[in-house]
């Protein structure tokens, strides 16, 4: 995992080419810490992409094939590595943006739906491939595909397994926009700069709220979202933008 801070961004790319980036433990564990690692203070956003051909093609087949684990133990290491990665990305006071720029398969897919923003390369495909090698979807699949693309759509993208299109992806509500793979940094920069005059702090309390209140009943939620609302009134970020909006 190659983690690198430049202008306010931490971008994390996952470096395993050879094996289309797929994530072993130890890969989960650096990205789940690279997360935890940004401070709101010092950084406006996490990018996260993949390095030559694939965005990620999730769970290495080969460290599968090597494991000898009771339920239990398989429990423990998955709450540990990708379980960590989506508790971590949903709490994040920073926004993710997923520059998808191949790929994304099964985990590789759901650290996509976890992002709060996702770009893809045209060229690029999706599968929740998990129930090709008998699994059941996890960082997250189970419950961020059907608050994305509806219960139908989740149904169909997890029990047949197949591949979509970038294009797809985009209709669906998968990722934000497909775009020619050449565009695909410049649409990625061009966002990374309107997250950087948005009030970071603002951003990590809204982002909150919305995640926190998915499963609330609607007077629960609407109290938190009073709550959020309230300390936002209290941050230097809300003072300085009133100013700067009067002084316009």
């Amino acid at each position: 995992m190659n983690v690198e801070d430049q202008n306010g961004v931490r971008t994390v790319t996952f470096d395993r080419p050879e094996s289309l980036n797929a994530f072993t433990a130890d890969a989960a564990k650096a990205l789940a810490q690279a997360i935890e690692g940004v401070d709101a203070d010092q950084h406006d956003a996490i990018v996260l992409t993949g390095e030559g051909e694939a965005f990620s093609a999730g769970g290495d087949l080969e460290a599968m094939a090597e494991r000898d684990e009771t339920p239990k133990e398989s429990f423990d290491r998955t709450r540990e590595t990708l379980g960590r990665v989506v508790e971590t990305a949903l709490t994040s006071d920073v926004p993710i943006v997923a520059k998808v720029n191949g790929d994304a398969v099964g985990a590789g897919l759901a650290v996509t739906a976890v992002s709060d923003f996702a770009y893809a390369a045209d060229s690029a495909s999706f599968s929740c491939a998990f129930a090709r090698v008998g699994l059941v979807p996890d960082t997250g699949g189970t419950f961020l595909l059907p608050r994305l693309v509806g219960l139908r759509t989740a149904k169909r993208l997890a029990l047949t397994a197949e591949f979509i299109s970038a294009a797809e992806a985009a209709d669906l509500g998968l990722i934000n926009e497909a775009v020619p793979d050449d565009d695909l940094d410049a649409t990625v920069d061009d966002l990374l700069e309107t997250l950087r005059k948005r009030p970071t702090a603002t951003l990590g309390l809204t982002k909150r709220a919305i995640h926190e209140n998915m499963g609330r009943y609607w007077q629960e939620a609407l109290d938190h979202e009073l709550l959020t609302q309230s300390l936002a009134y209290g941050t230097p970020e809300h003072e300085d933008g009133v100013n700067a909006f009067l002084e316009r």
